[in-house]
Protein backbone atom coordinates (compact mmCIF):
# COMPACT_ATOMS: atom_id res chain seq x y z
CA UNK A 1 0.00 0.00 0.00
CA UNK A 2 2.98 2.27 1.01
CA UNK A 3 4.44 1.55 -2.37
CA UNK A 4 1.64 2.79 -4.26
CA UNK A 5 0.52 5.90 -2.43
CA UNK A 6 4.18 6.64 -3.01
CA UNK A 7 4.09 6.43 -6.92
CA UNK A 8 1.33 7.95 -6.80
CA UNK A 9 2.94 11.11 -4.98
CA UNK A 10 5.88 10.71 -7.81
CA UNK A 11 3.31 10.82 -10.64
CA UNK A 12 1.37 13.97 -9.14
CA UNK A 13 4.90 15.69 -8.39
CA UNK A 14 6.20 14.72 -12.15
CA UNK A 15 2.80 16.69 -13.49
CA UNK A 16 3.58 19.59 -11.31
CA UNK A 17 7.09 19.58 -12.70
CA UNK A 18 5.88 19.65 -16.25
CA UNK A 19 3.49 21.93 -16.05
CA UNK A 20 5.41 24.55 -14.11
CA UNK A 21 8.43 23.71 -17.25
CA UNK A 22 5.59 23.90 -19.38
CA UNK A 23 5.25 27.93 -18.14
CA UNK A 24 8.67 28.97 -18.46
CA UNK A 25 9.12 27.52 -21.92
CA UNK A 26 6.48 29.86 -22.46
CA UNK A 27 8.00 32.74 -20.79
CA UNK A 28 11.82 31.85 -22.72
CA UNK A 29 10.37 31.81 -26.08
CA UNK A 30 7.45 34.30 -26.88
CA UNK A 31 5.83 35.04 -30.17
CA UNK A 32 8.38 37.09 -32.45
CA UNK A 33 5.74 40.09 -32.26
CA UNK A 34 6.04 40.29 -28.71
CA UNK A 35 9.89 41.02 -28.53
CA UNK A 36 11.50 44.15 -28.77
CA UNK A 37 12.97 44.56 -32.34
CA UNK A 38 16.70 45.12 -31.32
CA UNK A 39 16.63 41.56 -29.54
CA UNK A 40 14.96 39.77 -31.96
CA UNK A 41 17.45 41.32 -34.84
CA UNK A 42 20.63 42.30 -35.33
CA UNK A 43 20.82 46.17 -34.89
CA UNK A 44 23.59 47.98 -36.22
CA UNK A 45 24.59 51.28 -37.26
CA UNK A 46 21.13 52.36 -38.87
CA UNK A 47 20.61 48.82 -40.55
CA UNK A 48 18.04 46.24 -39.20
CA UNK A 49 18.87 42.56 -40.13
CA UNK A 50 16.15 40.55 -39.64
CA UNK A 51 16.82 37.40 -41.79
CA UNK A 52 14.88 33.93 -40.66
CA UNK A 53 14.10 34.93 -37.74
CA UNK A 54 13.10 32.70 -35.23
CA UNK A 55 10.44 32.11 -33.38
CA UNK A 56 8.73 33.16 -36.55
CA UNK A 57 7.77 36.57 -37.82
CA UNK A 58 4.77 37.45 -39.09
CA UNK A 59 4.60 40.89 -39.63
CA UNK A 60 7.20 43.85 -39.88
CA UNK A 61 8.43 44.51 -36.85
CA UNK A 62 8.86 48.10 -35.70
CA UNK A 63 11.91 50.25 -36.54
CA UNK A 64 14.30 52.36 -34.34
CA UNK A 65 13.59 55.58 -35.37
CA UNK A 66 17.46 55.86 -37.43
CA UNK A 67 16.91 52.86 -39.12
CA UNK A 68 18.22 53.36 -43.05
CA UNK A 69 17.79 49.81 -43.87
CA UNK A 70 15.85 47.05 -43.04
CA UNK A 71 16.88 43.04 -44.41
CA UNK A 72 13.77 41.05 -43.26
CA UNK A 73 14.28 38.61 -45.91
CA UNK A 74 13.07 34.38 -45.67
CA UNK A 75 10.60 35.23 -42.74
CA UNK A 76 6.73 34.07 -42.86
CA UNK A 77 5.22 38.00 -43.22
CA UNK A 78 2.47 37.83 -45.18
CA UNK A 79 1.14 41.96 -45.43
CA UNK A 80 2.33 45.10 -45.09
CA UNK A 81 0.41 47.91 -43.83
CA UNK A 82 0.67 51.38 -44.02
CA UNK A 83 1.37 52.09 -40.10
CA UNK A 84 4.68 49.58 -40.80
CA UNK A 85 6.96 51.98 -42.19
CA UNK A 86 4.71 55.54 -41.84
CA UNK A 87 6.80 58.27 -42.86
CA UNK A 88 10.12 57.21 -41.61
CA UNK A 89 12.19 59.49 -43.70
CA UNK A 90 15.52 57.51 -43.04
CA UNK A 91 14.78 54.69 -45.22
CA UNK A 92 16.79 54.23 -48.09
CA UNK A 93 16.72 49.87 -48.50
CA UNK A 94 13.69 47.83 -47.38
CA UNK A 95 14.86 44.12 -48.33
CA UNK A 96 11.95 41.89 -48.23
CA UNK A 97 12.79 39.11 -50.07
CA UNK A 98 11.21 35.32 -49.60
CA UNK A 99 8.35 35.79 -47.71
CA UNK A 100 4.36 35.24 -47.94
CA UNK A 101 3.22 38.77 -48.68
CA UNK A 102 0.58 38.78 -50.79
CA UNK A 103 -1.04 42.12 -49.82
CA UNK A 104 0.47 45.57 -49.27
CA UNK A 105 -1.46 48.26 -48.47
CA UNK A 106 -1.76 51.21 -51.03
CA UNK A 107 0.38 53.99 -49.42
CA UNK A 108 2.25 51.35 -47.35
CA UNK A 109 5.12 52.79 -49.29
CA UNK A 110 3.84 55.88 -49.97
CA UNK A 111 5.81 58.51 -47.68
CA UNK A 112 9.33 56.83 -47.48
CA UNK A 113 10.50 60.04 -49.22
CA UNK A 114 14.52 58.91 -49.47
CA UNK A 115 13.77 55.23 -50.22
CA UNK A 116 15.94 53.93 -53.10
CA UNK A 117 15.90 50.43 -53.24
CA UNK A 118 12.42 48.29 -52.57
CA UNK A 119 12.90 44.09 -53.12
CA UNK A 120 10.12 42.23 -52.75
CA UNK A 121 11.22 39.46 -54.73
CA UNK A 122 9.69 35.55 -54.27
CA UNK A 123 6.62 36.76 -52.49
CA UNK A 124 2.78 36.07 -53.56
CA UNK A 125 1.98 39.77 -54.93
CA UNK A 126 -0.46 39.87 -57.65
CA UNK A 127 -0.61 43.72 -57.73
CA UNK A 128 1.53 47.03 -56.42
CA UNK A 129 1.19 49.63 -54.03
CA UNK A 130 1.66 53.12 -54.66
CA UNK A 131 5.56 53.43 -55.39
CA UNK A 132 8.13 56.44 -53.81
CA UNK A 133 9.40 58.98 -56.18
CA UNK A 134 12.97 58.28 -55.55
CA UNK A 135 13.12 54.56 -56.21
CA UNK A 136 16.11 53.53 -57.72
CA UNK A 137 16.04 49.85 -57.85
CA UNK A 138 12.78 47.86 -57.83
CA UNK A 139 12.77 44.00 -57.67
CA UNK A 140 9.56 42.33 -57.77
CA UNK A 141 10.86 39.31 -59.23
CA UNK A 142 8.79 35.64 -59.03
CA UNK A 143 5.61 36.96 -57.87
CA UNK A 144 2.49 36.41 -59.33
CA UNK A 145 1.41 40.13 -60.77
CA UNK A 146 -1.10 40.02 -63.58
CA UNK A 147 -1.32 43.35 -65.67
CA UNK A 148 -4.60 44.24 -63.81
CA UNK A 149 -2.47 44.45 -60.67
CA UNK A 150 0.20 46.72 -62.01
CA UNK A 151 -1.24 50.32 -63.75
CA UNK A 152 0.11 50.96 -67.17
CA UNK A 153 1.58 54.41 -65.72
CA UNK A 154 2.84 52.64 -62.16
CA UNK A 155 6.23 53.59 -63.17
CA UNK A 156 5.88 56.69 -65.08
CA UNK A 157 6.63 59.48 -62.17
CA UNK A 158 9.98 57.47 -61.39
CA UNK A 159 11.91 59.42 -63.14
CA UNK A 160 15.31 58.39 -61.10
CA UNK A 161 14.28 54.37 -61.38
CA UNK A 162 17.53 52.93 -63.27
CA UNK A 163 17.33 49.09 -62.39
CA UNK A 164 13.35 47.35 -62.82
CA UNK A 165 12.92 43.28 -62.07
CA UNK A 166 9.77 42.02 -63.32
CA UNK A 167 10.19 38.43 -64.03
CA UNK A 168 8.84 35.30 -63.54
CA UNK A 169 5.37 36.94 -62.76
CA UNK A 170 2.18 36.86 -64.90
CA UNK A 171 2.22 40.28 -66.75
CA UNK A 172 0.51 40.17 -70.19
CA UNK A 173 1.38 43.46 -71.40
CA UNK A 174 4.82 45.62 -70.51
CA UNK A 175 3.67 48.93 -68.57
CA UNK A 176 5.45 52.72 -69.31
CA UNK A 177 9.19 52.82 -68.50
CA UNK A 178 10.46 55.55 -67.57
CA UNK A 179 13.69 57.06 -69.45
CA UNK A 180 15.71 56.59 -66.69
CA UNK A 181 16.05 52.99 -66.74
CA UNK A 182 19.09 50.78 -67.46
CA UNK A 183 18.18 47.69 -67.03
CA UNK A 184 14.44 46.04 -67.48
CA UNK A 185 13.68 42.22 -66.97
CA UNK A 186 10.23 40.97 -67.78
CA UNK A 187 11.63 37.16 -68.52
CA UNK A 188 9.29 34.83 -68.22
CA UNK A 189 5.80 36.00 -68.17
CA UNK A 190 3.10 36.13 -70.38
CA UNK A 191 3.78 38.91 -72.67
CA UNK A 192 2.22 38.67 -76.43
CA UNK A 193 2.28 41.77 -77.90
CA UNK A 194 4.64 45.05 -77.83
CA UNK A 195 5.00 48.32 -79.72
CA UNK A 196 7.14 50.48 -81.63
CA UNK A 197 6.39 52.90 -78.81
CA UNK A 198 7.04 50.25 -75.86
CA UNK A 199 10.78 50.69 -75.73
CA UNK A 200 11.44 53.68 -78.39
CA UNK A 201 9.43 56.55 -80.08
CA UNK A 202 7.30 55.02 -82.86
CA UNK A 203 6.77 58.47 -84.70
CA UNK A 204 10.91 59.20 -85.49
CA UNK A 205 13.63 57.26 -86.33
CA UNK A 206 16.18 59.56 -84.88
CA UNK A 207 15.26 58.63 -81.03
CA UNK A 208 18.12 57.15 -79.00
CA UNK A 209 17.55 55.69 -75.70
CA UNK A 210 21.25 56.26 -74.28
CA UNK A 211 20.59 55.07 -71.10
CA UNK A 212 18.95 51.41 -71.42
CA UNK A 213 21.68 49.24 -71.33
CA UNK A 214 19.82 45.66 -70.92
CA UNK A 215 16.68 43.97 -71.90
CA UNK A 216 14.99 40.69 -71.26
CA UNK A 217 11.95 39.23 -72.92
CA UNK A 218 12.90 35.63 -73.24
CA UNK A 219 10.55 32.98 -71.78
CA UNK A 220 7.37 34.87 -72.95
CA UNK A 221 4.97 33.92 -76.22
CA UNK A 222 6.01 37.48 -77.75
CA UNK A 223 8.03 36.42 -81.38
CA UNK A 224 10.35 39.30 -81.23
CA UNK A 225 10.60 38.81 -85.08
CA UNK A 226 7.00 40.35 -85.80
CA UNK A 227 8.04 43.55 -84.27
CA UNK A 228 11.10 44.71 -86.15
CA UNK A 229 11.17 48.38 -85.22
CA UNK A 230 10.29 48.20 -81.59
CA UNK A 231 13.97 47.87 -80.48
CA UNK A 232 15.67 50.21 -82.98
CA UNK A 233 16.02 53.09 -80.79
CA UNK A 234 18.54 51.10 -78.74
CA UNK A 235 21.83 50.32 -78.19
CA UNK A 236 21.72 46.64 -78.20
CA UNK A 237 18.79 43.82 -78.72
CA UNK A 238 17.27 42.35 -75.69
CA UNK A 239 19.40 39.51 -74.47
CA UNK A 240 18.34 35.69 -73.21
CA UNK A 241 17.32 32.57 -75.62
CA UNK A 242 14.26 33.16 -77.98
CA UNK A 243 12.64 30.91 -80.48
Amino acid sequence: MDTVCSRTTQTSEEARGDAILRDADATIAPKAIELPTCLLCVCLSGSVYCEEVSPEMSAVPVLPKETGYLYARFNKIRKIRNKDFGDMVTLRRIDLAGNLIAEIDVGAFANLHNLEELILAENRLTKLPMLPAKLVLFNANFNKLKSSGVKATAFKKLTKLAYLYLGDNELTSVPHLPESLHVVHLQNNKIEAITDETFCKGNTSYYVRTKMEEVRLDGNPVVLANYPYSFICLQSLPVGWYN
